[in-house]
């Protein structure tokens, strides 16, 4: 008998979605357009650059076809912004997402504006936030998975030697983590809630289980104080009614 799975998308589940993030690629290589599920890639022409699925972007970086940008936000400029507005500026919150994307207006050829929640439903996941042309400063939704694959795979793309990045990206980790479960606190107070805005997927599927279990924890110690409270009224209720009968039969 199979295993019960537990809630939620596990960790390589994750890791396996984040494959579909766009990244930027310089191609080593010509290469005509290929029909994937999700439609045809742009033909390669060196050295125009090119968006791709990063998947398919590991694979030709594998194969020495092609060279993956960095995203703005992997910079140590921006890891190390980020850091310090967790850590100094808003240490009870987390960064805040990306801003949606600029379309331009037929009306306004040449201008650009912020797409507006009527305009598109853009979830995080499905934003180019991972691409070069991404915001720095901003964490992406699998910001975590796409920060392991590029270091694992192309460390030699990095603008500056990948220790360097690898260790601004496990600091901001730990910071992101303790203070995750710090905010578990809250759900013993009156507001009973946790800000999750700006936490990533990979930061999701790892602490669902510890915050699922403080959930569970403050549900029952909040049930059982709730019982005591009842038997306590249900106690005082009765010596009142045994007050009252005496009372009547003049005792």
């Amino acid at each position: 008998m199979a295993l019960p799975l537990p809630p939620g998308l596990t960790q390589p589940e994750v890791s396996f979605l984040a494959e579909m993030e766009l990244v930027t690629i310089i191609p080593r290589q010509r290469l005509e357009s290929v029909d994937l599920l999700s439609g045809k890639t742009p033909p390669l022409r060196p050295p125009q650059r090119a968006e791709l699925p990063l998947w398919l972007a590991l694979l030709l970086k594998k194969q020495r076809r092609a060279n993956i940008v960095p995203p703005a936000w992997l910079h140590p400029s921006s890891l190390s912004e980020i850091i310090h507005r967790e850590t100094k500026q808003d240490p009870e919150a987390f960064s805040a997402p990306p801003p949606p994307v600029s379309r331009a207006h037929p009306s306004e050829p040449g201008r650009a504006r912020r797409l507006a929640e009527s305009d598109a439903n853009l979830s995080p996941p499905f934003q180019p936030s991972c691409t070069a042309e991404a915001p720095a400063g901003y964490l992406p939704y699998h910001w975590l998975e796409v920060a392991e694959a590029l270091l694992a795979h192309a460390g030699d793309d990095m603008p500056v030697p990948a220790g360097e990045v690898r260790s601004l990206v496990r600091d901001l980790v730990e910071v992101r983590a303790a203070k995750m479960r710090s905010s578990t606190s809250a759900l013993g107070s009156a507001e009973g809630f946790i800000n999750l805005t700006g936490i990533g997927a990979m930061e999701l599927a790892e602490n669902r289980g510890f915050v699922t279990e403080v959930m569970d924890g403050v549900r029952k110690i909040g049930a059982s104080a709730e019982a005591t409270r009842r038997e306590r009224e249900e106690m005082g209720g009765g010596r009142d009614d045994e007050d009252e009968s005496d009372e009547d039969m003049g005792l």
